[in-house]
């Protein structure tokens, strides 16, 4: 049986033309849904993210773009993870400690500091190389810290709407990847 996504948008809620909406109305995703998508804090939006693992049931992917990738890592550090979790594709990971990152959204300066402890499932980071909220060199430590592995996106700027990710194509054919290398062994496709 294939995981269930977990979509989990960063600042904004990713909006209607985001690949994170699109591919949630494709495949069916469960989504987060934060109080205030613009203003996180560590606590409230992991609670909010294991709220929604538990009440989706089956085995699960999480789908983080931005904050929401930081999210992630704050859930998985504060509570351990959780069994039906198998895996994480982690896109566009905002650096909540760069100076140039509090400067453009202050309220992502709530999310410092960055766990930076490995994740108890595995985990595939997307990062661009021109992306003005991280550095691909930061990318590199934020991934080799989590025991993730590392894809370069090129320059793809935040891989968002405004980069020109509406549909991102690409991103399925990662998640594809992703999600038949997390498959059981005992399941064989075709």
């Amino acid at each position: 049986m294939t995981p269930t996504l977990v979509i989990v948008p960063g600042l904004g809620d990713s909006g209607p033309d985001h690949w994170q909406t699109r591919w949630q109305h494709k495949f069916g995703a469960a989504r987060v849904r934060q109080d205030d998508p613009d203003q996180p804090t560590p606590g409230a939006w992991a609670a909010r993210l294991q709220e929604t693992i538990e009440a989706t049931p089956g085995e699960l992917i999480l789908v983080g773009h931005s904050c929401g990738v930081l999210t992630i890592v704050h859930w998985a550090a504060q509570t351990g993870g959780h069994g039906r979790v198998r895996g994480a594709l982690l896109v566009g990971p905002t650096d909540a400690e760069a100076p140039q990152t509090a400067a453009l959204y202050p309220a992502v300066r709530a999310l410092a500091p960055l766990p930076l402890t490995e994740l108890p499932f595995p985990a595939l980071v997307v990062a661009s190389e021109n992306d003005p909220y991280t550095t691909f060199a930061r990318a590199e430590e934020l991934a080799a810290a989590w025991g993730a592995e590392l894809v370069s996106a090129g320059e793809a700027g935040h891989i968002n709407v405004a980069s020109g990710h509406g549909d991102w194509p690409e991103g399925e054919v990662l998640l594809s990847e992703a999600l038949h290398a997390w498959t059981p062994p005992e399941v064989v496709r075709f």
